[in-house]
């Protein structure tokens, strides 16, 4: 999709980034081919949507799957779900990433 690392840091530097979370019972148990079945069918949709909406990872834990996503709007990772079949129950803009670096003085 990209032709350098580099394309990836600007987009994510001037577009929102967004937290999904799903709830999907028992995604903790999906075998390593659904999960690849599921991620293959996103990577499709995410293609036909174009560029400017990427899916940077997932978590998944028991009965939720967490996705972290860069997009223009709220309602492209929205059109990306409906088109996937995948829910979106909670969809929130990242307005700031903290990690142990945060503590340091700068």
């Amino acid at each position: 999709m990209y032709d350098r690392p580099r394309d990836i840091i600007l987009t994510e530097a001037t577009m929102p980034k967004y937290l999904i979370e799903r709830d999907i019972p028992g995604a903790g148990k999906l075998s390593a081919q659904e999960l690849q079945a599921i991620s293959q069918k996103s990577c499709s949709v995410l293609q036909r949507l174009g560029p400017q909406i990427q899916w940077v990872q997932s978590y998944v834990t028991g009965d939720k799957v967490y996705c972290v996503y860069v997009a223009p709007s709220e309602e492209l990772v929205r059109k990306h779900a409906q088109e996937g079949g995948f829910p979106a129950n909670k969809i929130s803009e990242i307005k700031t990433v903290i990690d142990p670096t945060t503590a340091e003085a700068r």
